[in-house]
């Protein structure tokens, strides 16, 4: 039995780039010996065991062989005879196809180290072209590692549009693209897994709402970069640096889906988008199984964006009616993080990236003023549960109209 390093721990040592965990091929060894040493196993399809104390994951050496479309269409063989070159040359990326034993030694019989080098991500063998999944993985490591000057091959982008041509990613299941679009969210350059997917012809299969966007004109005084498409992704590398919060980048990227709705017609306008777009984010989350509360940030970010951007010009009774459409005073977390995806929205335009945001501010300071009003005056007054209401909101309207005098007056 010998034990190996493989996969994203070894590259990313090699690296200096941090370890999130480890993943450890062993070579030599049946099921029922792993049993026998306290391993726990775990894997269905072919034999993977926790370790007994650190819980990490050992796999058999395995070959696999493609017998069905989709990425669950593999026969999969485990026995003490397969090789450790046999295991790697099943696996995606060169760079991912390194070993390290226990006494240190690097093991790479596919030259990933000189792809690591080189920052290029390149494809092990023709057998990627036998996974759809791994057409995301790419997009998702071209996003992780951007900042590092990585790049997609040139030969291995060819084939991921080759197996988007012969229909291999329509066999995606919902639950795996957003898996790995999560994932791409939390990375560095999250709009680098879109572009990736979007040069291979990948995004229009998965997310034919997103890849529309690119090439939809909007007024160029408002948006000096003009394409809708490039825009959302300038939108979401703000959100980046405005947050780590995966729900407020995903709100971004979605925030201009009706824009796809528009007619040509009436380009380079898009009146009404942000009402359009509500259906159309709907039908996404449902599509990729989008939890909930990524659903409604972005739901609300579409439809309430444009109250931020027009902040100054809202009458004191429209913007009590646009924070309680927000739910600002019973959701505070999540009228931030709306906040926050607005903001980037501001900033996500050529020449606007690092111009104040006034807008937001004064949307802030405006619930700040209302959650300190004291109403226990009005709740201790005989009234009727319709007059209660119209009191606290005739004090409210009170409140923000100072509020919109002391501001214009500063």
């Amino acid at each position: 039995m010998q034990i190996y390093l493989v996969g994203g721990a070894v590259r990313d040592q090699l690296l200096n780039y941090p370890v999130k965990e480890k993943d450890w091929v062993v070579v030599g060894a049946t099921p029922e010996q792993m049993l026998d040493k306290k391993f726990t196993q775990v894997g269905k399809d072919f034999p993977v065991f926790l370790h007994p104390d650190t819980h990490e994951e050992y796999a058999l050496a395995r070959t696999e062989r493609k017998t069905a479309p989709g990425y669950k269409g593999f026969a999969v063989q485990a026995s003490p005879d397969v090789s450790l070159e046999d295991d790697l040359l099943r696996r995606d990326l060169t760079v991912n196809a390194i070993a390290q034993d226990t006494d240190g030694n690097i093991i790479d019989p596919y030259n990933g180290q000189a792809d690591l080098k080189n920052r290029i991500l390149r494809h092990v063998s023709d057998a990627f072209s036998e996974d759809p999944v791994r057409i995301l993985r790419v997009a998702r490591f071209a996003a992780r590692y951007a900042h590092l000057d990585f790049t997609v091959a040139e030969e291995t982008m060819k084939l991921m549009h080759n197996m988007v041509n012969n229909g291999e990613v329509d066999a995606l299941i919902p639950e795996r693209v957003w898996q790995e679009m999560h994932k791409a969210l939390s990375e560095k350059n999250p709009e680098i897994f879109f572009h990736v997917l979007r040069a291979c012809g990948a995004l229009q299969r998965i997310f034919p709402e997103l890849d529309i966007l690119f090439g939809i004109p909007q007024p160029e005084k408002y948006h000096p970069e003009i394409d809708t498409g490039i825009h959302t992704m300038m939108v979401l590398q703000q959100a980046c640096i405005l947050s780590n919060d995966t729900k407020v980048r995903f709100a971004a990227l979605c925030h201009d889906l009706g824009k796809g709705k528009t007619p040509k017609e009436k380009w380079p306008s898009h009146h009404g988008h942000e009402q359009l777009g509500i259906p159309v984010i709907k039908a996404v989350c449902q599509r990729l199984r989008v939890p909930n509360d990524f659903r409604d940030l972005a739901v609300i970010t579409s439809d309430m964006h444009l109250h931020i951007h027009r902040a100054f010009e809202l009458k004191a009774e429209t913007l009590l009616d646009t924070l309680e459409r927000l739910d600002a005073f019973r959701k505070p977390e999540r009228f931030e993080e709306f906040l926050i995806a607005c903001s980037a929205d501001i900033r996500g335009r050529t020449g606007y990236e690092d111009c104040e945001l006034a807008q937001v501010d004064y949307f802030r300071q405006a619930q700040k003023i209302i959650n300190q009003l004291d109403l226990s005056e009005i709740t201790q007054q005989k009234l009727a549960g319709p007059e209660i209401a119209r009191a606290i909101r005739q004090t409210r309207l009170s409140s923000l109209s100072e509020f919109k005098k002391q501001s214009a007056s500063n």
